[in-house]
């Protein structure tokens, strides 16, 4: 005798037990997207400033890279270049797309004296040239004092340093 159509592709009592063991129930599927979201919370801000970090890093690395490109020109020219073009070299924006900034201080005469970056002291930073980023917030002012300048890219004491401005 053939059992009824419906019975044959019924699953059993015993089977359906094992399935809701195998199985998850709403709340611990609940629970583990307030987990995700708990570590996806706590891991976003930190990779955003990782990232920031970044920015510095490779900031200051170009400088290097902008600098001693600068100083090889005066070997070979006898005198620094008057822009960042003249260097040749690839680097044009900082991290951030701002273009880095150049300023010849040795063959620029009086006529440059207000845009010379100054430290705390009001003490111009280089007496050969400036090579800056103007940091995340793209502004920037010549004392490093300013609120501007604080997050820029800063090469100071004639190439000894270069970092972030608020750390010199």
């Amino acid at each position: 005798m053939q059992k009824p159509l419906d019975q044959s592709i019924s699953p059993s009592s015993s089977y359906k037990r094992k399935l809701h063991k195998l199985g998850i129930t709403l709340i611990e599927l609940l629970i583990a997207i307030a987990i995700f979201a708990l570590v996806t919370a706590i891991t976003i801000p930190m990779l955003e400033g990782f990232k920031e970090e970044s920015g510095y890093v490779i900031a200051i690395r170009d400088i290097k890279l902008l600098d001693q490109s600068a100083r090889l020109f005066f070997l070979s020219e006898g005198r620094y270049p008057q822009t960042l073009e003249e260097i040749e070299s690839d680097i044009e924006l900082d991290p951030w797309g701002n273009p880095y900034q150049y300023l010849n201080i040795a063959d620029g005469g009086n006529r440059i004296r207000g845009s010379v970056r100054k430290d705390r002291n009001l003490v111009p930073l280089n007496t050969d040239f400036d090579i800056y980023s103007m940091g995340p917030d793209g502004e920037s002012r010549p004392p490093l004092t300013a609120r501007h300048s604080w997050d820029d890219i800063v090469r100071a004491s004639n190439g000894s340093f270069i970092g972030v401005a608020s750390e010199y």
